[in-house]
């Protein structure tokens, strides 16, 4: 929670307002206190937006919405104002974590947990239709864990159940990967939209992973209108009673009253508010609400400051949509009140370069930009900025639109890796080991933590891999910075010969320098499955779908779950390199460079490397164009995709290796302590 800026109000009818909980597109929500002393979270629409009569009539509707829903599991409307210049909407203040931010801190609910959590929110949907409502809107930042029980808030789109839900721009507003087949498709939504969002929330809840995800909004809609659910962390029992309400037929999913009975809790299992981490968070917060509508603007001396206590009720009661607002306050329990939160945005836009014409010559868009670290090659692109090390000894973030400088972080070091994580953060180490997570757009500090770490291997989203001095491999959690588990290396390691690794659906693949690759649960760093002598290198491994592709002695693609062999095919010339995917399309060097199907391994083209091609990276592939660096790193060039021709070669003065990687139509270039960007053909 932020105090109160210039320009906002301090008084909105019997609501004294003493911060601001959040904001997003339409509006503000404060924090305030009535003359009685009782917190309330205060929504207001913005002054420039209040004379729209649609958006007016949305926030009318919400209100009113809210108001016919006389559930115990919805936040409860206290008051309303939709006369006059500023119409306002006042709700109870819900004094806990939503459960997107206690799943990210605590990980996911245990079976117990989820079952008294899923037969809860079934009966609130049932209360919800009951008024001739559909919520269309249910996700997990949508439901609060309170000392009560799971409260649904957000009816900023809520409609009755006939009719269409469309903006004033005619734009669908769903949530990527939480809003049903019907809704993405702009059909007509009925209550059993509703159920398909609760099953995707379930399986949040019960996983720590979204069933349906993706780095681009298309892709996620793509997959809820056509796609499998993913579902690989969801327990197995839970896994058969959710796949009913995520059916792409309305007519086939349950009613929310079967949801209650398949998922009935055990006696106690509402304990999970009661008892544990959750609840330690729930009545923290509580106090800390309770303590801030009675300390007075004037109170100073031994009780904590006002600006303090908002501080400290960060991540709590925002009980009102935002209408698009994207960030999440993350705090955790033991922090003290004096402590300031971090805010994790949403992810930045990804700005995408403009494609080369068919006759256009090679250009950098930008640089070569001294001041790289020239020992660690790698660039990091995260939407947009790209990352590099620093000639003096910490990272850069720059533009990646023209390669101006945009943060700094010093006493951090790009040699011993750099991650990104959630397509928000970035990863690395400081010369102590310990761990630090940055936002990727500003540079901010997340949190940091002491493991003593030597080499980031991997990150998936929730949990980050990491290689510690002590030869331990520990998993820590991507936004919290907790420790999840830690065992000792399966595979042979040392400073010097790191293992290659790759993450995804729960497998956590190591390729170490001996060869012998092994595969780990990443919830528990359990051994899963291993391949004896499959080079002679550590060679990067490339995850797509349910497969692992691994180079060295041949080119083989593996069973993500249980490392059974699909396809195999040998080198011809030496070992095979790092490959990389790209949907069907799978391009890797055995000296010659190749292009292979995903499906069966059966090679497309073939460009002959003379004196061979660089095995170090695998190859970069954006748009139409794949690039590899020459095996003496003198020179980069680009090849066609689909013919396999050679269209392109780029050089720069200076000596050493190239370090590259893609995105958004850019292909950034790490060379002799400088980095560049360069364009791609479609």
């Amino acid at each position: 929670m932020n105090p109160l800026g210039t320009g906002d109000p301090l008084r909105l009818g019997p609501y004294r307002l003493l911060g601001v909980l959040g904001e997003g597109g339409m509006g503000k929500v404060y924090f305030g206190r009535d003359n009685a002393g009782r917190a309330a979270a205060v929504k207001v629409l913005r002054p420039e937006l209040s004379h729209d009569p649609h958006l007016a009539q949305r926030f009318v509707r919400e209100a009113v919405t809210a108001q016919a829903v006389t559930s115990s599991g919805v936040a409860r409307v206290l008051g309303a104002q939709l006369e006059g210049g500023r119409p306002w909407i006042a709700a109870e203040f819900l004094a806990g974590p939503t459960l997107e931010e206690a799943v990210a801190a605590y990980g996911p609910l245990d079976e117990a947990g989820l079952r008294a959590l899923a037969t809860a929110l079934a009966r609130t949907v049932r209360d919800i239709h009951a008024a001739g409502l559909v919520h269309r809107d249910l996700k997990p930042s949508n439901v609060v864990l309170t000392s009560a029980g799971p409260r649904v808030i957000d009816f900023g789109i809520a409609r009755p159940e006939h009719g269409l839900t469309l903006t004033t721009t005619g734009q669908i507003p769903v949530t990527p990967g939480y809003g049903a087949p019907e809704q993405v498709l702009g059909q007509r939504v009925g209550p059993a939209a509703d159920v398909f969002s609760l099953g995707a929330l379930l399986a949040y809840a019960a996983s720590g992973v979204r069933a349906y995800d993706g780095p681009h909004v298309a892709g996620v809609q793509y997959q809820v209108v056509h796609g499998k659910p993913d579902l690989w962390h969801v327990p197995e029992g839970i896994r058969t009673l959710l796949l009913p309400c995520l059916a792409k037929d309305p007519a086939h999913r349950p009613l929310p009253d079967r949801i209650a009975n398949v998922f009935v809790a055990p006696r106690g299992a509402d304990r999970a508010w009661r008892k544990g981490p959750v609840a330690e968070e729930i009545a923290w917060r509580e106090k800390a609400a309770a303590a801030m509508v009675a300390v007075l603007p004037s109170v100073t001396g031994g009780r904590p400051s006002r600006r303090r206590l908002l501080m400290g009720l960060a991540g709590g009661g925002t009980v009102l949509g935002l209408g698009g607002a994207g960030a999440a306050w993350w705090f955790r329990r033991d922090q003290r009140l004096e402590d300031v939160p971090v805010v994790i945005p949403a992810a930045a836009e990804r700005p995408v370069a403009a494609m080369l014409e068919p006759d256009d010559e090679l250009a950098p868009l930008w640089g070569p930009v001294a001041g790289a670290d020239p020992t660690a090659l790698l660039p990091l692109p995260v939407r947009d900025v790209v990352v590099v090390g620093s000639a003096d000894s910490g990272l850069t973030a720059r533009r990646v639109t023209d390669g101006k400088q945009k943060w700094t972080a010093p006493r951090v070091r790009a040699s011993a890796g750099l991650l990104t994580a959630a397509d928000r953060l970035v990863l690395a180490t400081d010369f102590d080991g310990s761990l630090h997570a940055f936002i990727a757009s500003t540079g901010d500090q997340v949190w940091s933590v002491p493991i003593a770490a030597n080499r980031l291997l991997a990150s998936d989203g929730r949990g980050v891999y990491v290689m510690t001095e002590k030869r331990q491999l520990q998993a820590v959690g991507a936004t919290t910075g907790r420790v999840l588990w830690s065992v000792p290396t399966p595979v042979r390691t040392s400073s010097s010969e790191p293992p290659a690794a790759a993450v995804k659906d729960g497998r956590l693949v190591l390729f170490p320098s001996d060869g012998n690759v092994v595969a780990v649960d990443t919830a528990t760093g359990k051994r899963v499955w291993d391949l004896a002598d499959q080079g002679s290198s550590a060679v990067m491994p490339a995850v797509t779908g349910d497969m692992v592709l691994l180079g060295g002695r041949t080119l083989t693609s593996r069973s993500l779950a249980d490392g059974k062999e699909l396809w195999s095919v040998p080198a011809e010339f030496g070992a095979w390199g790092p490959p990389t995917v790209r949907g069907q399309e799978v391009y890797a060097v055995d000296q010659d460079f190749r292009r292979l199907r995903a499906g069966d391994g059966k090679e497309e083209w073939s460009l002959y490397g003379g004196s061979g091609f660089g095995t170090a990276l695998p190859p970069a592939v954006q748009g139409g164009t794949v690039w590899v660096a020459e095996s003496d790193n003198g020179f980069l060039i680009a090849v066609d995709t689909r013919s396999g021709e050679q269209i392109f070669t780029y050089t720069d003065e200076g000596p050493g290796g190239f370090g590259y990687a893609a995105d958004g139509n850019r292909v950034f270039v790490a060379h002799a302590g400088s980095v560049s960007a360069l364009p791609v053909r479609p």
